[in-house]
C-alpha cells in the first residue's frame, strides 16, 4: 500500500506539472503539438476528394503560351465564358483585380489623348467586357482583408453579400477576426459580380497553414470567405448563422451544413493530401477551348496559380511548397463531404483527462515493473496514444492535444525511474540490514534480485526448512573464568565468527545469536537445493573446526584464564553440541510495528532446540531427528541410534540419532576424524551396539544388558555415556518389567 501511495502521488505530480504547462504556458508549446499532428497527416497520406472541386491553374504552361500575368481582362473574360459554356457550377477567384487593365484599348487611347481620332466602337474597355461576362456567369470574386492598419485601406466598405449573416448564442464579445481595412476589386468589376468572398489564409506562428477563417467581422457586419460564399451561392442559401456559446464561436450553419469551427470562426483544414491532390486544369487550355466539358460540368472551379513567380505558394502539413488556391479547394471539399476536423467544446477537459491517465499509466507501469521494462512501457503507451490520437483525428474528427500527454509519458518515465532507483536503494539497504550478517553474499544477491522483482521475501509463510541449534558446553564456568564482559565477548566473537562463516559457506542463514547459542536454518529466505544435506555438512564442519579454533584460543593471552579453568576440569576451552531437524515451519517477518525480524517459528524449530539440548545427555556432538536421517544419504555419514523419545513440550515420539562423522572424510579433515578409534573399530562397535538396541526395543532386556555391559567395559569405547544409560534402563526394566513396552523414553526436562 505504501508503494502504491508513492507512485500514485508521483503520477499526480506529473499530471499537475504537465497540466500547468498546458493551461498556463500553452503558447510556448503549441507549435510542438501542431507539428506532431502534422506527422499524423503525413502518416495517413492522401485521401480521395469529392471530385466536385477543380482548379483552373495559371501555371507555367499558361504563362509560356499567353504571356506574363496579369493578362488583359478580355482573355480572363474568355476563360470565364468558356467555363460557363462548359456548364461549370460556380467559379471562384483566388486572385484580385484592384486596378484598371492597362492593356485596355480605351485606357491606351485616353492615355495617348487621341480619343477624337478613334471611332467609338474601337474604344473597347476590357474591364467592362470582363465585368459583363462576370455579371452573366456564376462567378464569385475574391478580395482580401487588411490587418496591418494601412490607412489607404481603412474605412473602405467591404463588398456586399446577397445574404443575411446572423450571430446567435451567447455573444458576450466579438470572437470573429476583425480586420482594419479591405482591399477590393475595381468597382466596375466588383459591382457587376453576384457576390464575393475574402481569401485570407493566415499561417500559424511556424508558417504552416492549418486553419482558415470562414467568416470575419468588419464594420459591424459579418463577411464570408471565398470557400464559404461559393458553397452558399451554389446552394442558394440566403441566411447564414454564426453560432456562439460562452467560449466563443462553435459553428457556422449554412443550410443543411453545420460547419464546426474554433472559437474564432476558423475551420481546421482536413487536407486531402500534398500538392495536386485536386484536379488541375491549365488556364490556357480553358481559354483555347481544349478541355472536355465533362471535366468541368457541374463542378466548382477555383481560379488560382501554381506558378512560382506569382508567389501564391504556401506551407501546409504535407508540403512546404503548396499552391494557395488548393487550400480553398480543401475547405470546399471538407464542407461538401462533411468530414470536418474540430476542437470540441470540452477539449480542455479531455486534455487534462488524457494527461492524468497517461501519467498514472506510465508511473504505475514502471513503478511495478521496474526500469528494465522502460522501453516496452514507453513504446507501448506511446504507440497506443498515437493510435488513439490518429483515430480521434481522422475517424471522429476531433482535434485533441498530442504533445502534452506524450510529455507526461516521458516526464513520468524519468521521475518513476528516479524514484525506482531510490526505492530500490532503500530496499537493498533494508535487505542488507536484515540479512548482511545472516547469509552469504551470493544468497544476499539472490534475495535482493527477488525482492526488486516484486517477490516479497519478508511476508510470513509456511515453508520447509532445516534448522540447527548449537551451544557451547560449560559456558557458565567460561563466563566466570573470563573475569569481565569484554574478554567474554571477545572469546565468543572468535568462536561465532568461525561458525558463522561455515554456515554461510553452505548457503545457510544465521537467524540469531542467543548468548553462546547459534540458531540457523536452510532453504529460507531463498530455496537451497539439498538443504538438509548441506545443513548436516555445515554442522560436521563446525564440529571439526572446533579443534583448530581451540589451538588458537590456547595461544591467545586474553583467554588464558578460560583455558586454565577448562584444563582443570578436563575440558577443551570450546566444546559444542548441535541439534538438527527438518520440517514445515512459519518463516518471515515477525515482531512489532516498530521492531521486527526475519525468523522462523513452529514445532520443527522447537524440536531442533530440544535435540541440541540432549547432546550432553547422550554424550553426542550432533543429534538429528529421524526426519533428517530419512533425507540424507546413509552411506555418506556414520550414524548411531540414540533413543526413541518424546521431548518436553511434544507428544509424538521421535527417533534421536547421532551423526558421528563423515563416512569418507573430506580432504580438509582427512587426518582429523572426530572419533578416537579406527574407523573399522568404530563401525564394529556401532553394529554391535545396534544389535543390543534391537533386543532392547523387543523388551529382551537381559540379552541387551549383556551386550551393553560388554561395550561399557571396552577400553576404547566411542561414547562414554550411552552404554551406561542403557545398562541402567535394562537393569530397571528387569527388576520392574514394563507393561506394553514400546521403547519410548519420555524426557520431562529440556536436556
Amino acid at each position: 500500500m505504501k508503494k502504491f501511495f508513492i507512485y500514485f502521488s508521483l503520477s499526480l505530480l506529473v499530471a499537475s506539472l504537465t497540466t500547468t504547462m498546458y493551461i498556463f504556458f500553452h503558447t510556448h508549446f503549441d507549435t510542438f503539438d501542431k507539428k506532431l499532428r502534422d506527422k499524423l497527416f503525413i502518416y495517413r497520406g492522401a485521401v480521395p476528394t469529392t471530385e466536385q472541386v477543380i482548379i483552373i491553374d495559371i501555371d507555367e504552361k499558361s504563362l509560356n503560351e499567353i504571356g506574363q500575368f496579369p493578362w488583359s481582362r478580355d482573355i480572363v473574360a474568355q476563360m470565364i465564358y468558356n467555363l460557363a459554356v462548359s456548364g461549370v457550377g460556380a467559379v471562384g477567384f483566388d486572385i484580385m483585380f484592384p486596378e484598371a487593365d492597362r492593356t485596355s484599348p480605351r485606357k491606351i487611347i485616353n492615355d495617348l489623348g487621341i480619343a477624337d481620332l478613334v471611332p467609338d466602337d474601337k474604344e473597347i474597355d476590357y474591364d467592362e467586357v470582363f465585368a459583363s461576362v462576370i455579371s452573366q456567369t456564376p462567378t464569385i470574386l475574391g478580395y482580401t482583408f487588411d490587418f496591418n492598419g494601412n490607412k489607404q485601406y481603412m474605412d473602405l466598405e467591404a463588398p456586399d453579400v446577397p445574404a443575411i449573416f446572423t450571430q446567435t448564442g451567447k455573444l458576450e464579445r466579438e470572437y470573429l477576426l476583425q480586420p482594419t481595412g479591405v482591399i477590393k476589386n475595381l468597382p466596375v468589376i466588383q459591382d457587376n459580380s453576384y457576390s464575393s468572398g475574402f481569401f485570407n489564409a493566415t499561417p500559424d506562428v511556424d508558417g504552416v497553414i492549418r486553419s482558415v477563417p470562414l467568416a470575419m467581422s468588419y464594420d459591424m457586419s459579418v463577411y464570408p470567405s471565398l470557400a464559404l460564399e461559393l458553397i452558399r451561392a451554389l446552394n442558394q442559401v440566403d441566411k447564414v448563422l454564426v453560432n456562439y456559446d460562452e467560449l466563443g464561436v462553435r459553428s457556422i450553419s449554412l443550410g443543411e451544413y453545420k460547419i464546426p469551427t474554433d472559437i474564432y470562426g476558423r475551420i481546421a483544414v482536413n487536407f486531402r493530401g500534398p500538392s495536386y491532390t485536386f484536379k488541375y486544369i491549365s488556364a490556357t487550355d480553358v481559354i483555347n477551348d481544349r478541355v472536355d466539358p465533362k471535366e468541368i460540368e457541374g463542378k466548382i472551379a477555383i481560379v488560382g496559380t501554381s506558378a512560382a513567380g506569382l508567389l501564391d505558394l504556401r506551407n501546409i502539413p504535407y508540403d512546404s511548397i503548396y499552391p494557395g488556391v488548393e487550400v480553398h479547394a480543401n475547405v470546399i471539399d471538407n464542407i461538401l463531404k462533411e468530414d470536418f476536423l474540430y476542437i470540441p467544446a470540452e477539449a480542455s477537459a479531455y486534455g487534462i483527462l488524457m494527461i492524468l491517465v497517461m501519467s498514472i499509466l506510465v508511473v504505475m507501469s514502471i513503478g511495478y515493473s521496474g526500469a528494465v521494462m522502460l522501453p516496452f512501457v514507453i513504446s507501448t503507451l506511446g504507440f497506443s496514444f498515437i493510435y488513439f490520437s490518429y483515430h480521434m483525428l481522422f475517424e471522429e474528427g476531433m482535434i485533441l492535444i498530442i504533445f502534452y500527454p506524450l510529455f507526461a509519458l516521458f516526464l513520468g518515465a524519468i521521475l518513476a525511474i528516479i524514484v525506482n532507483y531510490f526505492l530500490e536503494t532503500r530496499q537493498k539497504n533494508l535487505i542488507k540490514g536484515k540479512f548482511a550478517s545472516k547469509v552469504s553474499p551470493q544468497v544476499m544477491e539472490d534475495i535482493m534480485q527477488r525482492a526488486l522483482k516484486g517477490d516479497n521475501t519478508f511476508i510470513a509463510k509456511e515453508h520447509e526448512i532445516t534448522v540447527t541449534f548449537s551451544d557451547v558446553r560449560n559456558f557458565t564456568n567460561i563466563s566466570e573464568a573470563a573475569g569481565n564482559a569484554h574478554v567474554l565477548i571477545q572469546f565468543l566473537n572468535e568462536y561465532m565468527d568461525e561458525m558463522t562463516h561455515i554456515i554461510m559457506d553452505y548457503e545457510g542463514t544465521v537467524d540469531k545469536f542467543i548468548g553462546d547459542a547459534i540458531m540457523s536454518y536452510w532453504n529460507a529466505p531463498v530455496v537451497v537445493k539439498n538443504h538438509v544435506e548441506k545443513a548436516v555438512d555445515a554442522t560436521l564442519d563446525q564440529i571439526h573446526a572446533v579443534e583448530p579454533l581451540n589451538r588458537e584460543v590456547k595461544q591467545d593471552e586474553r583467554f588464558k584464564a578460560i583455558c586454565d579453568m577448562s584444563a582443570k576440569n578436563g575440558l577443551e576451552p570450546i566444546e559444542i553440541g548441535i541439534g538438527i531437524n527438518v520440517g514445515i515451519a512459519t518463516i518471515g517477518e515477525m515482531g512489532s510495528s516498530g521492531r521486527s525480524d526475519y525468523t522462523a517459528i513452529g514445532d520443527p524449530i522447537n524440536l531442533g532446540a530440544r535435540l541440541e539440548s540432549l547432546c550432553k545427555y547422550y554424550n553426542s556432538m550432533c543429534n538429528i531427528s529421524n526426519y533428517v536421517k530419512e533425507r540424507i544419504p546413509n552411506d555418506k555419514y556414520i550414524f548411531r541410534f540414540l533413543d526413541l523419545v518424546t521431548v518436553k513440550g511434544q507428544s509424538i515420539p521421535v527417533e534421536v540419532w547421532q551423526i558421528v562423522d563423515y563416512s569418507e572424510l573430506p580432504t580438509k579433515w582427512k587426518d582429523k576424524p572426530l572419533y578416537k578409534v579406527t574407523k573399522e573399530r568404530l563401525l564394529e562397535e556401532i553394529d554391535y551396539y545396534h544389535s543390543a538396541i534391537e533386543l532392547y526395543k523387543n523388551a529382551k532386556f537381559e540379552e541387551a544388558l549383556v551386550i551393553f555391559q560388554d561395550l561399557e567395559h571396552c577400553l576404547d569405547k566411542s561414547n562414554k555415556n550411552i552404554y551406561k544409560m542403557y545398562i541402567e534402563r535394562c537393569e530397571h526394566y528387569i527388576e520392574e518389567p514394563p507393561v506394553d513396552f514400546n521403547g519410548v523414553f519420555v524426557h520431562k526436562t529440556k536436556g
